[in-house]
This record gives structure tokens, C-alpha cells and sequence, in this order.
């Protein structure tokens, strides 16, 4: 396990099903981190995404959370959290300066 509470293994166990991680990102974001990993079935020919949250709770202790996305929810999931930004973009803190959120154009 590395400092900031992840687990690094390159692959592992999930509901008796074999995980082989084949891309990771972390995105250390002040007292969390995030970790974007994409990982491959037992098959090899279907993949999905993890994303993990992981914060400081005390001393080498770390809380988790972690989303298991399957790409039938890629769509799904990025407009919703686009449509949450704008939200709070345009109705709730107007005044916050978010120049480093990109903006996407709808997929057509």
C-alpha cells in the first residue's frame, strides 16, 4: 500500500471475477486523492472503470470509496456530472472563477 491509502496491486479479486488493471491515473486533489483505473474482465475483452476516493483519517489510515463504471454508463454518467457542474457553474456560485473546468459541447 502506498502512502496516500492506495492499494497498487495491478490486479486483483472482484465478486470471484479476475481484475488485470491496465491504465491508472491518480489525481492527488489536497487532503484526497483520486484514482481513475481501468481494468479488464477475466475474459481480457471487456473493460470497465474504477474510481477511488481516498482520504486521510488519521495516522496511516485511509477512508475509501470506490465507483465501479461499466461502459453501457460511460454517457449516462459524464452528462449527469456535466449537467451537476453546470449547475453549480451557473446556479449556485456564479461568481467562482471555474476557467479550469472544461466546458463540453453535447455529443451530436
Amino acid at each position: 500500500m502506498r502512502e496516500d491509502g492506495y492499494d497498487d496491486r495491478r490486479s486483483g479479486e472482484r465478486n470471484g471475477e479476475h481484475e488485470e488493471e491496465v491504465y491508472a491515473k491518480r489525481v492527488p486533489a489536497g487532503k484526497r486523492t483520486y484514482f481513475f483505473d481501468v481494468k479488464s474482465t477475466r475474459s481480457g475483452k471487456d473493460f470497465f472503470l474504477t474510481i477511488t476516493e481516498s482520504k486521510r483519517v488519521g495516522e496511516g489510515q485511509y477512508e475509501k470509496h470506490k465507483v465501479y463504471l461499466y461502459k453501457e454508463d460511460f454517457g449516462k454518467f459524464v452528462e449527469a456530472l456535466h449537467e451537476a457542474i453546470a449547475h453549480i457553474r451557473e446556479e449556485r456560485l456564479p461568481e467562482y472563477d471555474f476557467s479550469d473546468v472544461p466546458r463540453l459541447s453535447p455529443a451530436g
